[in-house]
């Protein structure tokens, strides 16, 4: 499962999900957008919303 870590998730989480890619809203350049718009761009690059 591909999961989208947005500003406000803790940067160590990632370790407990090692079976999952996880990538953060700013290594893709995301980081200034709003919710609404984070998810409508995370669902065109693949990612599931929830």
């Amino acid at each position: 499962m591909l999961i989208l870590f947005d500003n406000g998730t803790p940067r160590g989480l990632a370790r407990f999900l090692a079976d999952h890619s996880v990538e953060e809203a700013r290594a893709r350049g995301w980081e200034e957008l709003a919710n609404g718009q984070l998810i409508d761009i995370a669902e065109q690059a693949g990612f599931e919303s929830s």
